[in-house]
This record gives C-alpha cells, structure tokens and sequence, in this order.
C-alpha cells in the first residue's frame, strides 16, 4: 500500500523528521498490517513496520513493499532506537490521542530523540473518504447482515431470551462469511428497548413486545452496522405511531442527506420531525456516525458535528425514540454519501414487522 506517501506529506507539513503510528487500524490503514501487536514507521527515507516474532510473516503477508523489522531482546526501545540514529531523526512524531500516558513516559525516557510531537487526528482523518475497494468491502460487511436479519426472523420465537436471540445472530453472521463482530449484538426486548445500548440479557421475549436488534460484522477489516426492530405478535396503536414517526424522520433524513451539508443539519432534519411529534427528550444520541476499520468513526451526525459530509464518506442513519418504562424503537441504514444524495447499502425491510 502506498499510503505511506500521504504521511510522508504530513511529515513536511509539521516539520517532523519521522512519526511512530501506534493504533491498530492506521497502521492497517496505512501498510496493510492487521496485527495486534507493533507500529507502523515512515520517515521521508523509509516506510516500516517494526514488531515481535509473532507477527513477523503476518507483516510479511500483508505489508507488501514495507521493510519488516522484528525486535530482538532488546526490545522495541533498542530496535527504534537503532533506527533513530541511523536516520539522524530528532523529532517524532507520535498518536496522541491514541497511545497510553504510561507508555508515552515510557517511549520519552528511552527514546534518543530531542522531541516527541503529539499529532492530533491527522491520520486518523485519512480514513474518512474511502476508496471504491473500502467500500466493496463494506457494502459486503452489510450484505451479510441483511443475509443474517432475514434469518433470524425465522428462528425467534417467545420465550427465547435476549442472549439466545444475540448468539444466533453472531453466530450466523461468522457463517456466512464475516471474520468477527464489528460490536457485541444489541438485542433488547419490552422495556429494555427503551434503552439504546442495552446489553442481551436473560429477559425472554414476550407477545407485545417491541425487539429490537442492532448489529454488524466485519468482512476484510472492514465494519457493518444495521438495526431494526420488530414487534412479537400484533402492535399496539402506540407502538405502530413510535415505529412510524422514527420511520419517517429516518427516511426524511435519508432524503436529505448529500455532500456539502453538514453532519447537524443531517441530524437536525430527523430530529425535528420526532420531535414535533411529541417525543423530545426520547431521542437523546446522535443520527449517525462514520463506519470504516473501527466501527465508529467521524464525521459524526448529530446536534454537535459542524464537519462537512463529503462524497466518499460512510454514515449510518439511525434515528430512535425511546421511552422509560415502555419499550423504544431504532431503524439504522448504513450508507455512502454522493454528490447528490447517497448510495445505501441496507436492503433488509422497514416496513413494521409483526412476528
């Protein structure tokens, strides 16, 4: 991968003669390299990945043009150091927003530099717009979650618990080609829907109840993210005029959203409709976020985010109401903005399933 060249431009730009990239997905991001354990390292001279003999033919593999460096018993301190002076490098840059305060003490007391620079998000933010190959792979992450939702309509029945429900989904998203879980399934039933992030528990599902389902898979690195909530047996009057308002302020900022806006005017349109219909105060996150390597990423789309939405980037759009002692509603599509519009990647239906 020759992302490294764009680093390389952020070297000049903040005068540093190298940056040291410790989290994990930059340093996919930007070599290929998907281990847990290393850093990615460019300076004007050299691209590298430095890390231990475990994830030596892992970077092999997968940081094709990249010089592989393991670590001898030294250590990381030894072998970057090592590096250091042979490139004549007196300030490096490195993630702070990343990397712990214990172990930058720890890389400021033994490195043989004049200054560590903190950089903010600026590599970070090289991920925002994706490539057409970024985006294959995502459009496949959710594919199969849509695969997975089909399915597990068929499975649920009363009487199964919130974790029983969760396992099947998780389970069959590994099934039918995802490398993992791009988050722990959300499955809240009755009451529990009214929380947003609630976490599966031994509830069983009952006749009447509002389920609602929020998850996603990760498919060569990349994340997916969908909800949808449906109702055991026949909704209530309630229930249906939830379900409908949170539809429509879903497909109203749908509607809406396209490059050059920005990510609270997206919000701001959803919002207000749920809003006006007498729920405020039952909307309390944000609309949307970015998904790419890591599951939430920025642009953000919610009441604070003054970031324009650019053609290229992904944002989930997932309006919800939910309220205390009755139960709550999320519907979430995850798609790519256009120069005019959006592409959307979630197929799996929103009209109010009744099972």
């Amino acid at each position: 991968m020759d992302n490294y060249k764009r680093v390389q431009e952020l070297l000049h730009k903040l005068s540093i003669g190298a940056v040291l990239i410790s989290n994990g997905n930059n340093m996919r991001y930007i070599s290929g390299f998907a281990g847990e354990t290393g850093y990615v390292y460019i300076s004007e001279k050299r691209h590298a990945v430095v890390t231990d003999f475990r994830y030596t033919i892992q970077a092999e593999m997968e940081a094709e043009g990249y010089e592989i460096i393991t670590i001898g018993n030294g250590g990381y301190d030894e072998t970057l150091n090592d590096i250091l002076k042979t490139e004549g490098i007196s300030r490096l840059g490195f993630e702070a927003e990343d990397m712990l305060y214990a172990t930058y003490n720890k890389l400021k007391d033994k490195l043989h530099v004049d200054e560590l620079v903190p950089l903010g998000n600026e590599i970070t933010a090289m991920r925002r717009i994706k490539s057409p190959r970024e985006l294959e792979r995502i459009k496949k992450a959710e594919a199969i979650g849509d695969q997975v939702f089909t399915d597990i309509l068929d499975f649920i029945k009363p009487g199964m618990s919130e974790l029983e429900i969760a396992a099947r989904i998780e389970y069959l998203l590994k099934v039918k080609g995802a490398q993992g879980c791009s988050f722990p399934a959300i499955v809240a039933s009755g009451v529990n829907s009214s929380m947003p992030h609630a976490v599966p528990s031994v509830k069983k599902i009952e006749v009447g109840d509002f389920l609602t389902m929020d998850f996603g898979c990760v498919y060569e690195g990349y994340c997916s993210d969908m909800t949808r909530t449906i109702v055991i047996g026949k909704a209530s009057q309630k229930q249906k005029d939830v379900y409908n308002t949170v539809l429509k302020a879903q497909l109203a900022a749908l509607d809406f959203i396209r490059a050059g806006v920005k990510g609270k005017e997206v919000d701001k349109v959803a919002r207000d409709i749920i809003y006006s219909a007498g729920y405020e105060g039952c909307f309390g996150h944000g609309l949307g976020h970015s998904v790419g390597l890591h599951i939430h990423e920025n642009p953000r789309l919610s009441m604070l985010e003054e970031d324009t939405i650019e053609a290229g980037m992904t944002e989930t759009v997932e309006p919800g109401i939910y309220i205390k002692g009755f139960g709550g509603v999320r519907i979430e599509d995850l798609v790519v903005v256009t120069m005019d519009g959006h592409e959307n990647f979630t197929f799996s239906d929103k009209k109010l399933i009744e099972l």
